[in-house]
């Protein structure tokens, strides 16, 4: 067993409390470790010479350290230091990230870190006409699947509902701007209690805190405490916390410029200043002291990394001038690095910062040394003393969560009860059919609780219905009769193509919804594309059926009524599908608006009216095959005029006008059979632009990093 000296004083001063195997198992009593953990990205800055010049920047640098068990561990830092940044590398959220990750002595996986993880967002993406209990039940469903009954599930959202301080408010909406529903502390806590329903071992908030006031802010950090104490690692993001709520932060990891700056209980700031060199004035916080420590040598010529650097190994930062002592131009080498065993005085021989007695601090590599040969080999050695807040340790496989006694007995002890076992070893908790069966009970409530959704659609066509049927009423078999019959037919194309535009709000206010809860593999992309096809199908034969009853017999149209509300049926559903995939590409309702607009008029210029698919210049043509107006156009003409039926007399010699001529003179098929192929055209078309929107939302519409 080999130990690292540093000078004439041997880091391992305490006994080993665990050994780093190679394989990657740490015998560590409990919490999330985290190694030498660097995001580069490359952005473009202006050189010297006023040209554009690529750089490699790290937002973050080679941060060791760990997250307790049982503890609420808070991220801090000044503006740009990189904590959500960190949060996300801790997530699995980043996936060009250097470094490793482990939970309890186990590596993880991104993906591992997906299956036993919540991460509660910034914003709280809620469904607004959903209450506290129904939105906690859905939760229940989607993430502890089939294998827990609806007995337990209920069991298990009561108590949670106890825990979070939220049952005076459990049978209350949401709410919004245009609906009352819960305060906003509650709504963070709901948030919260839908990521926890299943019971994980690691839970990431970003900033839970912002936008609450000062008691719902402490409310929810005393709720996120009693989360941890039932056995989960808590990690958070945090800006500026009051008084009260650092009382309830059990471990402090402050960053800046994307480099590690301390890290311990936030009790043992102040002799980490010391140790710096810096004492705390009195009657001042010692955290917002070493936040200004750290924004005055971010101002200085030394900038942060000495600071990052004290706190790996011990080395003293220069003194600036603002201390009365004059700067100094060059920094010391480290002595882990140069060998050398008499730093001086400005050497922390005690190497008993709050960082240092973390399980990694002592035997951390430098961050030279990475630089000087890539990635540095995990250390064999660790010495240190767990965390007197750390409970016992647990097991950890990737089917197999195990819930560690509770620290105590109090609020808690609830969550403790929580059933970690999700009872099933895949990804996802539900079978296939299962997560379409939840989400269309889930869209179907919505649905019921905000008919306006639907019913302005229904309205629209129902009001554009009776306009047809009094403009047009029984147009005659003559010349102007056919005019009024083909205004009639494009009329309706367009009506149908334009009453699913309110489906690009609606989609874009749930896609950040979607992507909270597939972040964690709460559901396949497929099932809720799948669930959202099966809830509008009969929604939009309903909407079909009306508009056809009321045109059909007061223009006493020809043809089949059922092929002419079929037809009406797909031209609603390939629009609804062309719709929420343009609303799936485009980042807000403004270009969405924008987008489907462009290619409504895209579509209705070359849909054959203006000009008939022969006319159309040969470099347009693929215009007029895409154009999703061209086949409900086509396809109720030949269901109105195919055949011999004479329309209009005309002088003789001339033949009489019949449908089949017209069709003719349009450039329109008069086979009979013709104008199914336009119905299985645009079906066709609906099930690409399904199949695209599946695509963007499986592929696309991550809450990763690249």
């Amino acid at each position: 067993m080999a130990h690292r000296h540093v000078g004439d004083v041997e880091t391992g001063v305490h006994k080993a409390a665990y050994v780093v195997g190679g394989g990657g198992r740490f015998g560590f009593t409990g919490g999330l470790e985290f190694t030498g953990l660097t995001y580069t990205v490359t952005k473009k800055q202006r050189g010297g010479g006023g040209e554009w010049e690529k750089k490699e920047v790290d937002l973050l640098h080679e941060i060791t350290g760990y997250a307790p068990k049982g503890c609420v561990t808070a991220v801090m830092g000044p503006s740009g230091a990189g904590k959500s940044t960190f949060l996300d590398a801790l997530a699995g959220r980043i996936a060009a990230l250097d470094g490793r990750v482990a939970l309890d002595g186990v590596e993880m996986s991104p993906s591992l870190v997906k299956r036993s993880s919540a991460y509660v967002m910034q914003d709280d993406r809620l469904f607004p006409m959903l209450t506290v209990r129904e939105t906690l039940m859905f939760a229940a469903d989607l993430r502890l699947g089939a294998s827990v009954s609806a007995a337990d599930k209920r069991r298990r959202v009561d108590g949670l509902i106890d825990q979070l301080g939220l049952a005076a408010s459990g049978n209350t909406y949401i709410g919004d701007e245009g609906t009352r529903g819960v305060s906003g502390g509650e709504r963070r806590r709901v948030s919260i209690g839908v990521d926890i329903i299943h019971g994980p071992a690691l839970l990431f908030l970003d900033e839970p805190t912002s936008g609450l006031d000062s008691t719902s802010a402490h409310s929810v950090v005393e709720k996120v405490r009693d989360i941890a104490c039932a056995g989960s690692t808590v990690v958070l993001t945090i800006h500026q916390p009051s008084s009260r709520i650092l009382q309830l932060l059990d471990h402090l990891v402050i960053l800046a410029r994307g480099q590690l700056m301390y890290s311990g209980a936030p009790r043992e700031v102040a002799a980490h200043l010391g140790r710096m060199g810096r004492r705390v004035p009195k009657g001042e916080s010692s955290i917002e002291h070493l936040l200004d420590v750290i924004q005055e040598y971010d101002q200085s010529e030394f900038g942060v990394a000495v600071l990052a650097e004290f706190c790996l190994t011990g080395l003293k930062p220069p003194k600036l001038a603002a201390d009365g002592i004059s700067t100094v131009s060059s920094i010391p080498p480290t002595p882990l690095l140069s060998g050398h065993h008499g730093a001086g005085e400005d050497f922390d021989h005690s190497l008993r910062s709050q960082h240092s007695r973390s399980p990694w601090s002592e035997f951390t590599p430098s961050r030279r040394a990475k630089r000087d040969g890539g990635r540095y080999p995990p250390p064999e050695i660790v010495m240190g003393t767990p965390t007197p807040l750390s409970i016992s340790a647990y097991t950890l496989s990737e089917g197999d969560y195990r819930t560690p006694p509770p620290r105590h007995a109090g609020a808690g002890a609830e969550v403790a009860t929580r059933v970690t076992t999700l009872g099933h070893r895949g990804k996802f908790a539900n079978t296939y059919g299962g997560e379409v069966w939840v989400l269309m009970r889930r869209n179907f409530t919505n649905i019921w609780r905000t008919p306006e959704l639907f019913l302005s659609r229904l309205m629209v066509l129902v009001v554009m219905g009776f306009l047809m049927a009094t403009m047009f009423t029984k147009p005659k078999d003559d010349a102007q009769g056919v005019t009024e019959r083909l205004s009639f037919f494009i009329f309706t194309v367009c009506v149908f193509f334009f009453s699913s535009n309110d489906a690009v709000p609606a989609f874009i206010q749930e896609r950040f919804i979607f992507i909270r809860e597939t972040s964690h593999n709460a559901y396949r992309a497929s099932a809720y594309v799948v669930a959202g096809l099966i809830t509008y199908l009969p929604f939009l034969l309903l909407q079909s059926a009306a508009y056809a009853a009321i045109v059909w017999f007061a223009l006493r149209l020809h043809g089949q009524f059922l092929y002419f509300l079929v037809m009406l049926y797909a031209s609603l559903l390939s629009t609804n599908s062309f719709v929420v995939f343009i609303s799936s590409v485009v980042p807000n309702f403004i270009l969405g608006y924008a987008a489907v607009i462009a290619f409504t008029a895209l579509f209705f210029l070359f849909c054959g009216y203006f000009l008939d698919s022969h006319s159309i210049p040969v470099g347009w043509k693929w215009m007029n095959t895409i154009s999703t107006m061209k086949y409900p156009y086509e396809g109720l003409l030949m269901n109105e005029f195919q055949g011999g039926r004479v329309f209009a007399s005309q002088p003789p010699p001339a033949p009489p006008l019949t449908g089949d001529a017209i069709l003719e003179h349009l450039k329109i098929s008069t086979v009979e059979d013709r104008k199914w192929w336009m119905v299985l055209y645009l079906m066709g078309w609906a099930v690409f632009y399904r199949v695209l929107f599946y695509l963007v939302l499986r592929f696309a519409s991550k809450n990763k990093r690249k």
